[in-house]
């Protein structure tokens, strides 16, 4: 079986200027996914798993491809607009992976660079319910939600706050369970990739893998990059310990 992972990244930002190869806990925070990526890779060698960068800094390309196991893709002008959708990089990953190798995946894993907390089983995981659900296009990681919009959520709509959904739920026990997108994996079936969705997961049949909470974090601006260092320095140290001794072995 043939994976690809991606993990994609632009030049700059508008919250926080150049978050993608800053440096997170003394090192390039794209290293913590290159690293998540490569254990992942050295763990299932009964796969055949290329890793690439996709960007269109020349910056981030370079931090990516020191390891030699990385490919780099330069992303086109057209893909890396504040505008760009995320689907269509991926896309473009894996067609330029597959012209350069002369072959077609079977999965292709986007890895998010902004969220550094992960395990390697947890990429195994969503690989695993893809294969089993033949069915699904996508399988996305969550966490569980700490909020309900069945039960503690409200919006303002026509001039009043209200519940999202209006329930007479009076425990959050009793409530649906709801889940957070943490952005960390998306695991697409290739041909469903290519073929099916156009500029969303959404646009095809997709199921959740559900991942421990780290608290989400989407990292707009530099309050979020601190509070991310805090929680990493935490969960670091016991629960993605390999992660980042990979990271240092990596750079030593």
């Amino acid at each position: 079986m043939k994976v690809l992972i991606t993990i994609c990244g632009r030049d700059g930002s508008k919250g926080v200027k150049n978050k993608n190869f800053r440096e997170f806990l003394g090192y390039p925070l794209i290293d913590y996914t290159i690293a998540a990526a490569k254990l992942f890779k050295e763990r299932n060698d009964d796969l055949e798993v290329d890793i690439c960068v996709n960007s269109d800094s020349e910056k981030l390309l370079h931090i990516g491809t020191k390891f030699s196991e990385v490919d780099a893709i330069k992303r086109p002008v057209e893909l890396a607009q504040d505008s760009s959708p995320k689907l269509p990089v991926i896309k473009h990953s894996t067609k330029e992976m597959e012209s350069k190798y002369g072959l077609n995946y079977d999965y292709v894993i986007d890895l998010d660079i902004t969220s550094p907390l992960r395990k390697v089983e947890d990429i195994e995981n969503a690989l695993q319910k893809a294969k089993d659900k033949k069915e699904v296009d996508v399988v996305y990681s969550v966490v569980e939600a700490r909020r309900n919009p069945y039960f503690n959520m409200v919006e303002r709509k026509e001039g009043k706050i209200k519940q999202i959904k209006e329930t007479d739920y009076v425990r959050r026990q009793d409530a649906p369970e709801v889940y957070d997108m943490n952005a960390s994996i998306y695991c697409y079936r290739r041909d469903s990739l290519l073929n099916e969705l156009k500029v969303s997961p959404f646009d095809g049949k997709n199921d959740i893998m559900v991942m421990q909470d780290t608290a989400v974090l989407d990292i707009d601006s530099e309050e979020d990059f601190e509070l991310l260092e805090i929680l990493g320095n935490y969960f670091f140290k016991e629960d993605f310990k390999e992660i980042k001794r990979k990271v240092v072995l990596d750079n030593n």
